[in-house]
């Protein structure tokens, strides 16, 4: 359950920190700044304001990344199943595409009550992944195995299933869907630009092959079959 002392500003920080950490990257002073596109002092005496908090939120030393507490880590969970759930929702309930929930389920991800999580969590069937295939932290807040790969990391012809579709740039996901590159989609890599790393490939069902960059591909993720 979440703490009613956390607001919805401390709630998005632990969320990211989660997000930044588990994603390969560091969730640094500066990182979170980037993100959120705020002073670095600001972030500070925020992540200053978490670890003094009881119980601490995060682990916090001057100069190094920011990592959660089992008690942060715990937090950042409750909202990202709320946030993934609403998604899920949004999508099987209320008709919306792929790539308009993000922006509403930050608004609302804040606003439900636990009562609401689980009465939408049975009406979808205990879903274990969201519409961009990110998965769903179950209801004891363990998040689901995910052992895919970034599709940049793929080398010509390798064959593999999309499982997850990391971008949230609605033009992006509109580009993707129209090339058939969603979850569940099978395809195989072609070719791939020793100079560029520009990849080639095709999707199983189309007959034009598609050519993705790195910023692309990196947001693109598979299991290699």
């Amino acid at each position: 359950m979440m703490p009613e002392s956390l607001t919805d500003s401390i709630q998005d920080y632990l969320k990211l920190i989660y997000e930044l950490s588990e994603r390969g990257g560091t969730a640094s002073t500066t990182a979170l700044a980037k993100r959120l596109g705020i002073a670095p002092a600001s972030v500070t005496g925020m992540i200053q304001r978490l670890s003094s908090a009881r119980p601490a939120l995060v682990s916090y030393r001057k100069y190094r990344s920011v990592t959660l507490t089992h008690a942060g880590r715990r937090a950042a969970l409750e909202v990202i199943r709320h946030h993934r759930l609403l998604e899920a929702w949004l999508v099987q309930t209320l008709g919306y595409s792929w790539d308009e929930v993000h922006d509403e389920a930050e608004k609302l991800e804040h606003a439900i009550s636990e009562d609401f999580e689980r009465r939408m969590a049975a009406s979808l069937g205990d879903p274990d992944r969201d519409p961009h295939g990110d998965p769903i932290p179950n209801a004891d807040l363990v998040m689901p195995a995910d052992k895919s790969v970034s599709l940049s990391s793929l080398q010509p012809d390798q064959a593999a299933t999309v499982c997850r579709v990391q971008e949230r740039n609605p033009e992006i996901l509109r580009y993707l869907e129209k090339l058939g590159l969603v979850p569940g989609a099978r395809l195989k890599v072609l070719a791939v630009s020793p100079f560029d790393q520009t990849m080639h490939l095709k999707v199983r069902g189309r007959k034009k092959e598609s050519i993705l960059g790195p910023p692309v591909t990196s947001q693109v993720f598979v299991e290699i079959l």
